[in-house]
C-alpha cells in the first residue's frame, strides 16, 4: 500500500532529513505486477548506505524489503533475496564453511545493492562470485542477467547507466570454487601480523578486515556516514609518474600496463582535509575518505562540503574525485552544485 510523506531519515546510514512524496515497501515478488511497476519508480530503496538524500524527494519511493537466503544444493550456491542485509549473507556463508567473501565483510547495505555498485574492498569484488542477477524489467516482467549481462566495472555495472529498466530481486552467488586468500592489502597482513597468525584462514582474514573496518570507520548509527564517498581514482601512467615525482610517498595499486588506482582517502588527507569540515558536515577524522554527519547535517551540507574536497584535491594534485554515493533527487543535487 503506498502512503504518503513518509519520512526517510532512519532507512539512510547519513541520518539526513528526508520525506519522500510516496512511498511503497516490497514485501513480495508478487507486488511487481502491479500498475507500480510498469515503469520505474523515482527511487529505488535498499539499506541506504550509498545515497545523499535531499530533503525532498518526490514521486514514488520503492523499500525493497524481500528478504532470505536458499542454499538447496549444498555446494557453495546461494540465491539470496534483494533486501538481505549484506553482512548478515557474509556472515551465514563463512559460518556454514564457504569462504570467498570474508574481505567484503563489514560492509554495509543490502543483497540488491551489491551488483549495482559492484562492492569491493581489499582486493575483492562481489561481480567474482555472481553467478547472475533476477531482475524485473519495468513494463516487461522478470529477467535473469548473466555476469556478462551485468557489464561490471570498478564500482561499476549496467544498472548503474540504466537506472530505469530493472528492479533487482534477488542475486545468484557460487562460492563451492576454493580461491587463495587474498591479503596483499598491507593492512590485512598487517592485522594478522599484530595477532600473531602466520597461517590464516579465511575466517581469520574476516576478523582482521573487520578490525580494520572498525578502527577507521564510524559505526552509521552513532554518526551519520556512507562509507567511502569517493571512489579511488585511475590515472594513466603519465600523470602518477608525474605525482610520483612530487610525492614519492604516494601509495599506488597497478591497474595494468597504463593505468594506476590511486587512494582517495590518502589524497583528502595529504591535500589537509581529514578531520575538517563544519559543526555539521566534515571529513572523519580517522579516515579522510568518509564525510560524516556530526549532527543536524542536511543533504545541502553535505554536498557543498564534498564538492569543496573535490576542488581541493583537483588542484593540489590535478586529479578527479568521482562520487560513490548516489544523489536523490540528482536534479536538485545538481543545481546545488553549481
Amino acid at each position: 500500500m503506498i502512503r504518503n510523506n513518509v519520512r526517510l531519515d532512519r532507512f539512510n546510514t547519513f541520518g539526513l532529513p528526508a520525506t519522500a512524496e510516496r512511498y511503497l515497501p516490497l514485501l513480495h515478488p508478487d507486488q511487481l505486477t502491479g500498475p507500480e511497476f510498469q515503469r520505474a519508480p523515482d527511487l529505488v530503496l535498499g539499506g541506504g548506505s550509498n545515497l545523499l538524500l535531499m530533503e525532498k524527494v518526490p514521486g514514488l519511493t520503492v523499500h525493497v524489503l524481500m528478504s532470505g537466503i536458499e542454499w538447496s544444493d549444498g555446494k557453495g550456491r546461494f540465491r539470496v533475496a534483494a533486501g538481505t542485509d549484506w553482512n548478515q549473507f557474509v556472515r551465514y556463508t563463512l559460518e556454514i564453511g564457504f569462504p570467498g567473501l570474508e574481505n567484503l565483510i563489514l560492509i554495509p547495505g543490502t543483497i540488491g545493492a551489491s551488483p549495482v555498485q559492484n562492492i569491493g574492498a581489499y582486493g575483492a569484488e562481489v561481480s567474482e562470485f555472481i553467478t547472475a542477477v533476477h531482475a524485473w524489467e519495468y513494463g516487461s516482467g522478470p529477467v535473469v542477467l548473466s555476469p556478462d549481462d551485468c557489464r561490471f566495472g570498478y564500482r561499476d555495472s549496467r544498472f548503474k547507466h540504466e537506472p530505469d529498466r530493472f528492479l533487482i530481486t534477488a542475486v545468484d552467488f557460487d562460492l563451492s570454487e576454493r580461491r587463495p586468500l587474498k591479503m596483499e592489502y598491507g593492512a590485512i597482513t598487517g592485522e594478522l601480523a599484530r595477532q600473531g597468525i602466520t597461517d590464516p584462514t579465511p575466517a581469520d582474514v574476516a576478523n582482521a578486515v573487520t578490525n580494520i573496518r572498525r578502527s577507521k570507520l564510524p559505526d552509521w548509527f552513532f554518526l551519520g556516514n556512507s562509507g567511502s564517498f569517493f571512489k579511488n581514482p585511475v590515472v594513466d601512467r603519465g600523470v602518477y609518474d608525474r605525482l610520483l615525482d612530487e610525492f614519492p610517498d604516494l601509495p599506488s595499486y597497478p591497474i595494468d600496463d597504463q593505468s594506476v588506482k590511486l587512494p582517495a582517502g590518502w589524497l583528502i588527507d595529504r591535500a589537509g582535509l581529514r578531520g575538517s569540515g563544519t559543526s555539521r558536515v566534515g571529513s572523519y577524522e580517522k579516515q579522510a575518505l568518509v564525510l560524516v554527519n556530526r549532527g543536524g547535517a542536511r543533504g545541502s551540507d553535505v554536498l557543498s562540503f564534498s564538492r569543496n574536497v573535490q576542488r581541493t584535491v583537483r588542484e593540489k594534485f590535478g586529479v578527479e574525485l568521482e562520487p560513490e554515493v548516489r544523489q536523490v533527487p540528482a536534479q536538485v543535487a545538481a543545481q546545488l552544485s553549481l
